[in-house]
């Protein structure tokens, strides 16, 4: 038995394959330091695995990037994530993680809420992470891959993950 309850999550509210990504700007993260970004600003150089992941001390954000990172997925298309941790705990969690990515932080978890992804934590007022979802963003913004968790916790098919990053690198 589990030390934790599996939540069912309600329904998403996020873009479809083949609708537009919504764009954002946030401090983007990297092993050394970090600055403003938008995602538009990334897909212009192709295409972008974006992440969605809760707090970088919760298990299942080590889970997935550890995953991630075996695969080697993010040396095969530009991988990002987003999660309310600050950019501090951001760059703790490359070095630890050992993950050649970026994440993007948003504390405040306004991105979650525009790309309808947002969880509400239970017992805690006031307090939102991202649900766990990964999209593959093409050059033009237009969504070509995505997997949204349906309940906590809940990881995606990392294969079809994986064909959907070879796909599109």
């Amino acid at each position: 038995m589990p030390d934790f309850e599996v939540v069912e999550l309600p329904e998403p509210d996020a873009p479809a394959v083949g609708e537009d990504a919504p764009d954002f700007t946030r401090p983007l993260v990297n092993d050394e330091y970090w600055q403003d970004a938008s995602l538009s600003e990334l897909t212009e150089e192709g295409p972008v695995l974006l992440v969605f992941h809760p707090a970088d001390g919760a298990f299942p954000s080590t889970y997935v990037w550890n995953e991630l990172r075996d695969r080697g997925v993010p040396e095969q298309l530009t991988t990002v994530g987003v999660s309310i941790s600050s950019p501090y705990e951001h760059k703790t969690f490359l070095e630890q993680r050992d993950v050649d990515a970026r994440l993007f932080s948003d504390p405040n978890a306004d991105v979650a809420a525009k790309w309808g992804i947002e969880n509400d934590l239970d017992g805690m007022a006031g307090v939102t992470e991202h649900r766990p979802a990964a999209f593959v963003v093409d050059e033009e913004r237009t969504v070509q891959y995505k997997w949204i968790a349906a309940e906590w916790p809940d990881f995606p098919d990392y294969d079809e993950l994986e064909d959907a990053v070879a796909e599109h690198a």
